[in-house]
């Protein structure tokens, strides 16, 4: 039996490099799938790199090798003020809201141990798994005078331990600081005493200026005097928590010295580290606190 045959498939022609339009080539570049041939071919992890695409690696390497860090290995910002400024919004922002609502709001998310609420009949606080209230008592004001010492405090600290440390350290400073602070008065004062306002974060800031004075070498008898003046309205003035202020200022210098000493080599463990380390103690002595709160 006759059998007819077509023409034979014809083969698509391969591709010409990129570099070399004279070479056909079947391989393409992994990182930019431009065709190369076998003399621009340089092995990747992965199939083959043209060489274009390794000295724009080997460019952007370098970049990030000689990018300008901060004293404590943070991204040297253009702004240094930027999570100072954001804090304060915020600081301002809920002093508003607070206005607004009246103190309904300071009962809500002022830091509280362990009460008894008539309105409700319910037991509020800390110890009753409102947990938030460690952090969101941080941002509450009642009265003008407070939030403008506690605000004119982080707006001269800030900017500089901002500059020093980084954003995010700076800003894991600040909060480490005031859930210190709550965790103090969680644990010395009486349970069934309100507090609120940010001075145990501000305080946190005062330790970490004096820890990087220090280890700048910068002449600490200023920020050792404002500190000291400050101590000293804590424990002279009424209705001021000093079980912040001095959670927060203990915090701050342990943290702080973590994150500006740290060695080079390990220092993003050590930094990490540390603040963990802060995280873990605040976190065993409240469930201690609780314990004894609610056994009680």
């Amino acid at each position: 039996m006759a059998q007819s045959y077509g023409q034979p498939p014809q083969q698509p022609a391969l591709a010409r490099c990129y570099r070399h339009q004279d070479q056909e080539t079947g391989v393409r570049c992994t990182r930019c799938d431009r065709p190369i041939c076998p003399s621009c071919m340089i092995p990747a992890a992965v199939g083959y790199q043209c060489p274009e695409c390794v000295r724009g690696s080997a460019a952007t390497r370098a970049t990030r090798a000689t990018r300008p860090r901060t004293l404590a290995g943070g991204t040297l910002a253009a702004n240094p003020r930027l999570v100072t400024v954001a804090l304060i919004a915020l600081n301002v922002g809920m002093f508003f809201a607070v206005l607004s609502r009246g103190d309904a709001m300071v009962v809500d998310l002022g830091m509280l141990g362990h009460a008894f609420n008539p309105l409700t009949g319910e037991e509020v606080g800390v110890a009753d798994g409102e947990w938030y209230r460690l952090l969101t008592s941080a941002f509450l004001h009642e009265q003008l005078w407070h939030i403008a010492s506690n605000m004119l405090g982080l707006w001269f600290l800030g900017p500089p331990l901002e500059a020093a440390l980084g954003r995010i350290r700076f800003l894991a400073l600040y909060v480490l600081s005031a859930l210190a602070g709550s965790t103090l008065c969680y644990v010395l004062a009486d349970e069934t005493t309100l507090t609120l306002g940010a001075s145990g974060a501000i305080f946190g800031l005062f330790g970490a200026t004096a820890v990087l004075a220090r280890r700048m070498r910068y002449d600490m008898r200023p920020i050792l005097v404002l500190l000291g003046l400050n101590m000293a309205i804590t424990f002279t003035l009424p209705n001021i928590s000093w079980q912040a202020h001095i959670g927060g200022l203990v915090a701050g210098v342990i943290i702080a010295f973590g994150l500006v000493h740290a060695p080079r080599r390990n220092r993003l463990l050590v930094q990490a580290g540390t603040c963990l380390l802060m995280t873990a103690v605040l976190v065993a002595t409240l469930a201690l606190r609780t314990s004894e709160l609610v056994g009680g």
